[in-house]
């Protein structure tokens, strides 16, 4: 399967924003775009100013790195919300946002979503009692997604318990840190995604 495989640090500094790509270390003073807040390459300080064009390319880059989701599965995550009721981009991200490896990662049990990525591909989580090492798998209403018995003991899912509360966990999901568990109560509305990205501009770009 095809992946990014360059820096990620790289990434941010391109869309000029924190994409929280690497979990603790962009919290850090370590981060890069902190030490260099422009995008890379020999003449990153002087790009020229951004067109509508660029502006919509840009937030549309910007989610799927986010998310981690390469050109081809975003265009069909596009396709599939145009074909959904109400708003094309408030549909985009909420398929997004139904990714068991981001429900992993909003739950707080890995520190990034490339970890809450490896950690379903390893088979280390259960979806209603099944193993699922698919991280596109969309999570529905009234799921379950737990730490499978095995894997508890495991240094990750041992650091997350003992982590658990310190960050907060979307109103659409109810974490459960005894049991390792996620209860998905209901699938999102747009007001309980955080993530910051202009879905209109997304809209626009796949509209051309």
């Amino acid at each position: 399967m095809a992946r990014y495989t360059g820096p990620d640090c790289k990434r941010c500094r391109r869309e000029k924003t924190k994409l929280f790509l690497k979990g603790a270390k962009c919290d850090s003073p370590k981060c890069p775009i902190e030490i260099r807040p422009y995008p890379p390459g020999e003449h990153g300080r002087n790009r020229p100013k951004e067109n509508d064009y660029l502006l919509q390319l840009r937030e549309t880059q910007k989610a799927k790195r986010i998310y981690g989701v390469l050109e081809k599965q975003f265009a069909n995550y596009y396709e599939q919300a145009t074909r959904t009721r109400g708003r094309t981009g408030e549909a985009l991200l909420q398929l997004l946002e139904s990714r068991l490896d981001n429900v992993v990662y909003r739950a707080g049990f890995a520190k990034s979503r490339d970890m809450a990525r490896q950690l379903v591909r390893h088979g280390h989580v259960l979806v209603n009692g099944h193993k699922t090492d698919i991280p596109s798998y969309r999570v529905g209403e009234a799921d379950i997604i737990e730490v499978a018995a095995k894997s508890k003991d495991m240094t990750p899912f041992v650091v997350a318990k003992a982590e658990a509360g310190e960050r907060p966990v979307p109103a659409w999901l109810e974490v459960i840190p005894d049991k390792m568990r996620i209860l998905v109560h209901t699938l999102p509305v747009r007001a309980q995604i955080d993530t910051l990205v202009q879905e209109q501009l997304i809209v626009e770009y796949y509209s051309k």
